[in-house]
């Protein structure tokens, strides 16, 4: 397994080792002692879960409130999706920037989401299935949602008009995000 650090402190794309032969292939999606060891974190999860998109569905961007907030270790088991997290940290020196990678089926990629972070995805494929893990429980009274398409955000999505749930649609801008989470340094 790799680590890989993205320009914002705390995000990392981790990238495991895939062995493939004439039958296939096999990887090990999550081994908590290594994952532990190559990201020095001190990661407990507590809750997976699974999502299938049709394509040119955007889930997001979400996150909870304190004290539910919730870490996620993100990949895709079935075709790929745009993944997105924007840090959400009061202090930070990227506060309300974002990171963005492609996830797939095919290349195995997993996304590092530390809290304080809202995360979103744009599905690029008909079915695209996304498996999480998270250190939180799901708390609903905690749960908001960050406007995909705030314009202090300049995300890039590629889609004109994203399919969106009602609750997606009507997110909260940036500037109503400045309070959540406080900033501590993930080095």
């Amino acid at each position: 397994m790799k680590v890989h650090s993205l320009p914002i402190d705390g995000l990392l794309l981790i990238e495991p080792e895939v062995y493939r032969d004439n039958r296939g292939y096999f990887y090990e999606s999550f081994n908590a002692k290594r994952f532990n060891a190559l990201t020095g974190l001190q990661v407990d999860f507590v809750q997976d879960n699974e999502s299938a998109s049709a394509e040119g569905v955007l889930r997001g961007l979400h996150f909870q409130l304190p004290p539910f907030e919730q870490g996620k270790l993100v990949r895709v088991v079935k075709g790929s999706v745009l993944d997105v997290a924007v840090d959400l940290r009061l202090g930070s020196p990227t506060f309300g920037q974002h990171a963005s990678a492609v996830l797939s089926a095919e290349n195995k990629l997993q996304f590092w989401i530390p809290p304080g972070f809202a995360h979103g995805f744009l599905a690029l494929d008909e079915g695209a299935t996304l498996a999480y893990k998270c250190t939180g429980y799901y708390h609903q009274p905690a749960e908001r949602v960050l406007r995909f398409d705030d314009e202090d955000l300049g995300i890039v999505w590629g889609a004109d008009a994203p399919t969106l749930s009602e609750k997606d649609a009507e997110g909260l801008c940036l500037a109503d995000c400045g309070s959540f989470f406080k900033y501590a340094t993930h080095a």
